[in-house]
């Protein structure tokens, strides 16, 4: 067998199991095929960039076991598959996870990486915040793409702050990152020029819907209340303290503009914010200057 027709057999496997995007997919991967090729390249030490260039590869029998164990972990567990891994790639860059922190999929590593950010930015861009941290990974992205500024990467999490450790180690970025434990801004001192925030921001009746591999991610990094606005609340009534003149924040809140609109927009006067082009569309991330926030 070879690796692509291992692939295309693992990616029938999935699709067996009832795996799908709505039933267990999306922290890394959005369909079958997606995550057969990247369960069987991680297990065969492949490049998981490169299946058409290893695509005619044959696969001996021991690493057809070796595949086959994965996948039957990856389905009777129904884990992520980062978490059977302990790696995780955003942009193109590798990171440790587990079970402490959610699988790193943020649309902010897009705007940081195609440079959609840069206009809001400038010379006197400095200090930079990273809000609700989790592994680390927007941190690392930033100070890859920023390499004037230095960076707090902020988490309430203790187990989150451990993990996001290992990658800041990892990518050598020690001497430019450094780690705060919070809850929410306490302990950030600021002010910042950029203030980058993933926060929990997932709603009550998601959360309980949500599939068994999205239920295995610390629930304190997802749920938000009951429109999923809570920490934002809290979040909106200080931050533009933490903030420069000329600072600006960039938000995500997935899925949830409608719940967004409802709690902010018809109550806050000029908040009227930029809603920026992702892969996911143009109403997961948006931005707001310290003057709106005010």
């Amino acid at each position: 067998m070879t690796v692509i027709e291992l692939v295309r057999h693992t990616a029938a496997q999935l699709e067996a199991a009832g795996l799908s995007l709505a039933n267990g997919f999306g922290q890394g991967t959005l369909n079958a095929f997606d995550e057969a090729a990247w369960l069987v390249l991680w297990q065969l030490k492949l490049p998981l960039d490169d299946l058409d260039g290893v695509a005619n590869q044959p696969v001996d029998q021991q690493n057809l076991a070796l595949v086959a164990t994965l996948l039957g972990a990856r389905i009777s567990s129904r884990k992520p598959l980062a978490y059977l891994t302990n790696e995780a790639w955003l942009q193109g860059v590798p990171f440790y996870v587990d079970e402490r922190v959610i699988i790193p999929r943020s649309f902010i590593a897009e705007l940081i990486v195609d440079e959609s950010m840069d206009p809001w930015l400038s010379q006197s861009t400095h200090r930079v915040l990273d809000l609700c941290t989790g592994n680390g990974s927007l941190a690392v992205l930033a100070a890859m793409a920023y390499p004037d500024v230095v960076i707090d990467a902020a988490d309430i999490s203790a187990d989150a702050l451990a993990v996001a450790r290992i990658n800041v180690d990892k990518h050598n970025l020690n001497k430019r990152i450094t780690l705060v434990a919070s809850d929410g801004l306490a302990a950030c001192c600021g002010p910042y020029d950029l203030i980058l925030c993933n926060p929990p921001y997932v709603n009550a009746a998601t959360m309980a819907g949500l599939p068994a591999e999205f239920k295995a991610e610390p629930a304190l990094a997802l749920a938000s209340g009951t429109d999923g606005m809570d920490f934002i609340r809290s979040l909106f009534l200080t931050v533009a303290q933490h903030m420069s003149e000329n600072a600006v924040l960039v938000l995500e809140i997935g899925n949830e503009r409608e719940n967004f609109e409802r709690a902010f927009m018809h109550r806050v006067p000029g908040l009227e914010p930029l809603w920026f082009e992702t892969s996911a569309g143009p109403d997961q991330v948006l931005l707001l200057t310290r003057q709106q926030l005010q």
